[in-house]
C-alpha cells in the first residue's frame, strides 16, 4: 500500500511568548496491495448537515477513491482486480450496507451517487454495518475508511465495535469535516488505528474532500517504502531545542529549524507507524497567529508522494487588537530662526473630564467557524450597592478556523465615563474612587437549526 497516511501535530494552539511547544510528525506505511489483496469498506456520513455541497464534494471523493484503486490493482473493464474488494455503508440514524464488497466499478459509484442527507449521526451502527461486510474465512487485509462531520447524536459508543475490529488486525482511519455541529476529534482518534496522528485526517473545507480521498487512495495502492529521508524545515520564526522522541530510524537536528529523519523501510512486509516528536520555541518579535511550516522535503525509492498538513499556532504577547480606533494624528513641523508658529488642526470636540474603561474578556471553549454575538453591560454601584446604568455595547466576533475548540479573548472594549455621572460626590473630582459592575451575554450566530425535517 505505501505511504498510507501522513500527518503533523502540534502539542498547543496558543502559546505565550518564549513558551515552548512540541511538533509530532507521523508516517504510516503498509505492503503493496496488488500482493496483498485488500478488502475496503468505506464508511460515508450522510446526515442531516451533510446536504448541499458537503455531500456532493464526498461524493466525488469517494468516487476517485474507487478509481484509483481500480487502476492501482490492474482491473480491466471497470472491475477492481488482484483480489481487491470495495464495499459501501452509509449511515445517519441507522446504518445502511448499500453494497456488499464487490469488485464493480460501475456499482459502487452508482451506490455513492445515490446517497441522499437527512437525520442523525449514528456511529455506531456505522461501524457494526461495516464489520460485518468481511468475510471472516477471507484471508484478505482489512480496511475501514471513516468519513464524518460531526458528533455521535443517535446510537451507542462505537469503541468496543472498534476495538475489537482492530484486534483482529483491521486498519481504520478516519477523515473529519469539521461541519456547522462541530467534530469530535478525541472520538476519531480512539476509533482509528494507533497512532491516530497517522491515520486520522481532518479538514475544514468540503472542497478539499476530494483531494484527501485521492490522497489516501494513492498511498493505499503503493508498495511500502525503502530508503527513506525527511527533512522538515520550521518557520523561521520558530528555533527547533530538542529531539523529543523517534520511534524509528534516526534523526537529526540541522540547523536552528531544520530537522531530517531517516528510515530503512517501513511498512514492508506488514502494516507499519512511525513517529518524530521535537520540541520548538518562538523567536523574539514573533507574535500573532503563525504558520508553523516553512517546508518538507520527502523522497523514498518508491517515489511516494505525500503532503503533510500546515498547522498554525497563536503566540500571544499581549499585544491587544483594539475593536475602536485610536483618534487622528496631525504632523507639525516647526522651521528654525521662528518664534511663533500657527497650524490649523481643524475641528474638535471638547471631552469633559472622566474615565475611559477598558474591559477584557475570555470566551471559553468556541467552536471553529462560527461567529459570536457579545453584549456587554456596564452597570455604575453606589454606596448601598444600588446599580446606575452607564453603558451598553454589542459587537459581532469573527469566526476562528481553529480545527477544535478553543477560546477567543476579545481585548479593548471600552467605554467612556464623564465625571458629572459620578454618583459618590458631587464635585466630580477626578480623584474619586468609583465602582463599576460588568455582564456578559454570549451566543453563537451561526447554527444549523431547522424547524423542518432536512
Amino acid at each position: 500500500m505505501g505511504i498510507v497516511n501522513t500527518n503533523k501535530e502540534i502539542s498547543k494552539n496558543k502559546i505565550a511568548c518564549g513558551e515552548t511547544f512540541n511538533i509530532k510528525l507521523s508516517i504510516s506505511a503498509s505492503p503493496n496491495i496488488v500482493e496483498n489483496p485488500t478488502d475496503i469498506v468505506l464508511i460515508l456520513d450522510r446526515s442531516g448537515s451533510m446536504v448541499g455541497a458537503s455531500l456532493e464534494n464526498l461524493k466525488k471523493g469517494a468516487k476517485k477513491f474507487v478509481e484509483i484503486i481500480d487502476k492501482a490493482t490492474n482491473g480491466a473493464d471497470g472491475e477492481i482486480g488482484s483480489g481487491s474488494r470495495i464495499g459501501i455503508v452509509s449511515f445517519a440514524d441507522t446504518a445502511t450496507q448499500n453494497t456488499q464488497l464487490i469488485t464493480s466499478v460501475e456499482q459502487l459509484n452508482a451506490a455513492i451517487d445515490s446517497l441522499v442527507a437527512i437525520g442523525s449521526t449514528n456511529h455506531e451502527d456505522a461501524f457494526l454495518k461495516a464489520v460485518e461486510l468481511f468475510d471472516p474465512n477471507s484471508l484478505n487485509a482489512r480496511v475501514l475508511v471513516m468519513f464524518t462531520d460531526g458528533y455521535t447524536t443517535a446510537g451507542g459508543n462505537p469503541i468496543p465495535i472498534t476495538d475489537a475490529a482492530k484486534a483482529n488486525g483491521t486498519l481504520i482511519y478516519s477523515i473529519g469535516l469539521i461541519g456547522s455541529t462541530g467534530l469530535n476529534v478525541e472520538a476519531l482518534n480512539n476509533w482509528s488505528s494507533t497512532p491516530s496522528s497517522s491515520y486520522v485526517v481532518i479538514t475544514p473545507d468540503d472542497e478539499d474532500l476530494e483531494e484527501v480521498f485521492e490522497e489516501l487512495a494513492e498511498n493505499i495502492s503503493n508498495p511500502g517504502a525503502t530508503n527513506i529521508i525527511l527533512t522538515d524545515t520550521v518557520n523561521s520564526c520558530f528555533t527547533i531545542t530538542d529531539l523529543v522522541d523517534v520511534s524509528k530510524g534516526e534523526a537529526e537536528i540541522l540547523t536552528t529549524n531544520k530537522i531530517r529523519w531517516n528510515m530503512d523501510e517501513l511498512g514492508v512486509t506488514a502494516n507499519e507507524a512511525a513517529t518524530l516528536e521535537f520540541s520548538v520555541k518562538p523567536n523574539e518579535n514573533c507574535t500573532g497567529i503563525i504558520e508553523v511550516n516553512e517546508g518538507i522535503e520527502y523522497q523514498d525509492d518508491e517515489g511516494n508522494l505525500i503532503a503533510f498538513p500546515s498547522p498554525t499556532i497563536e503566540i500571544d504577547c499581549d499585544n491587544p487588537v483594539c475593536l475602536e480606533e485610536c483618534p487622528s494624528s496631525f504632523e507639525i513641523v516647526t522651521p528654525g530662526c521662528e518664534n511663533l508658529v500657527e497650524y490649523d488642526t481643524g475641528t474638535i470636540k471638547i471631552n469633559s473630564l472622566g474615565t475611559i474603561l477598558e474591559l477584557k474578556v475570555r470566551i471559553k471553549d468556541v467552536c471553529p467557524n462560527k461567529r459570536i454575538a457579545l453584549a456587554v453591560i456596564l452597570n455604575e454601584l453606589d454606596f448601598n450597592n444600588r446599580e446606575y446604568q452607564r453603558g451598553f455595547k454589542t459587537m459581532v466576533i469573527p469566526a476562528h478556523t481553529d480545527p477544535m475548540c478553543r477560546d477567543v479573548v476579545v481585548n479593548c472594549i471600552k467605554f467612556v465615563l464623564p465625571e458629572e455621572l459620578d454618583i459618590v460626590d458631587e464635585q466630580h473630582s477626578m480623584c474619586n474612587e468609583r465602582r463599576f459592575v460588568a455582564k456578559y451575554i454570549a451566543n453563537y450566530i451561526d447554527n444549523d437549526f431547522s424547524c423542518l425535517d432536512e
